[in-house]
């Protein structure tokens, strides 16, 4: 459990949607947040502000270019830069954050997060592969450190909540929550000829363009009942999907005796994030009150799993274990980025996944660099059948 002291954090992705939602957070509570490091890939241009504003002791630029860049025309304030892996290590051994939280997108945010938990730092875990790709290593390694990991995603927010409190019971069901995305109420036919900016447009929530993509699969769906089963520790049947196109309820806990604890409020990533860097405390936060007056419908139905098969591929990645998963995330972000770059068909993306899972030989999922092996040799089997069979 967290302490009362005012908090350091360390937000990998700064400027992305998760961490620029995490520093609104840290703004309207000062007193118990302060933004000790800010990390970048490349955008320079909003981490200088956030500079600015925010006055960390560290910022960090993965991205070499960016950072030389940067470094030409950056006036020294009181923050230090860094560059890229070695950078975030000096910050955790040397002056390490409260919390770390991961906000990069895809398996790239994986080693941060071994390396905070190495150094026995609580994580605020925004970065689905972490879980996906490497649950076991993860959880086992979180175990050893005897260190917290806090869901940020809206759904896995919504169990812990849910969880709080009923260490003691049996859980039956874990029911995750989707929108359905922006292609829900489309035919398979129409589903042919959906372009990149029409599954960009997430009806109720603003995120990341590879995410979105996702939502618009299920694949999202699909990467979160594989979180869930590691973050739980539940079997593996028990963890169902049901699509809610309000966003309302953002996932429930059945437990053995049928009751039903859900988690509802409105679409605002900064409610999970603030619950996460705090846990167990909550405090006020300039979002809108749920009406219930407003939404005083709720609706639910049955995933397609044939009109939207990666959720259907992502249970059966969880169901086959070892590191199915590892190759199901490495050929999803392939894919993704090929359809946002208009080389293949929406419909396209969840075909090439499952041939790379097909092709796929099971290996040991506990060792780091076995697990870099196995994503780096999808990734280019993946463009390789992208080149040669979806011209």
């Amino acid at each position: 459990m967290y302490s009362n002291k005012m908090k350091n954090i360390c937000i990998l992705g700064s400027t992305g949607s998760i961490g620029v939602n995490t520093l609104d957070v840290i703004r309207q509570h000062p007193e118990n947040f302060r933004a000790q490091t800010l990390i970048t890939n490349t955008n320079t241009d909003l981490l200088e502000k956030q500079i600015s504003e925010f006055c960390p002791d560290y910022a960090i630029i993965y991205n070499k270019s960016a950072y030389d860049g940067f470094m030409t025309q950056f006036s020294k304030s009181g923050t230090e830069i860094l560059f890229g892996y070695d950078g975030l290590l000096y910050v955790l051994n040397n002056n390490k954050p409260d919390v770390f939280v991961n906000a990069f997108v895809g398996f790239a945010g994986l080693n941060p997060t071994i390396q905070a938990l190495k150094s026995k730092i609580n994580i605020a875990l925004a970065n689905k592969e972490t879980l996906v790709v490497a649950g076991s290593l993860i959880m086992n390694l979180a175990e050893k450190m005897d260190v917290n990991i806090i869901p940020i995603d809206s759904e896995h927010s919504a169990i812990w909540q849910c969880l709080a409190g009923e260490n003691q019971n049996k859980i039956r069901r874990l029911i995750l929550t989707a929108s359905g995305g922006p292609f829900r109420t489309k035919s398979r036919e129409e589903l042919r000829h959906v372009t990149p900016a029409e599954a960009l447009k997430h009806p109720n929530w603003k995120m990341g363009s590879k995410i979105t993509i996702d939502s618009a699969t299920l694949m999202n769906k699909g990467l979160e009942v594989i979180e869930a089963y590691w973050l739980y520790n539940v079997n593996k049947s028990s963890i169902e999907v049901v699509i809610h196109p309000q966003s309302i309820i953002h996932s429930m806990v059945e437990f053995e005796d049928k009751s039903i604890k859900a988690q509802l409020g409105v679409p605002d990533m900064r409610i999970p994030i603030q619950y996460a860097l705090d846990f167990p405390r909550r405090h006020e936060l300039d979002t809108p009150a749920m009406d219930f007056l407003q939404f005083d419908t709720l609706t639910f139905e049955q995933p397609d799993l044939e009109k939207f098969p990666c959720l259907n591929l992502a249970y059966e990645a969880l169901k086959s274990g070892k590191t199915y998963s590892a190759v199901l995330n490495a050929a999803n972000e392939v894919a993704v980025a090929a359809f946002l770059n208009h080389e293949i068909k929406y419909v396209d993306i969840p075909v090439i996944i499952e041939s790379q899972l097909e092709n796929h030989i099971p290996e040991d999922a506990e060792d780091f660099n076995n697990l870099l092996e196995i994503d780096t040799r999808t990734r280019e089997s993946t463009r390789h059948d992208i080149v040669t069979s979806f011209k």
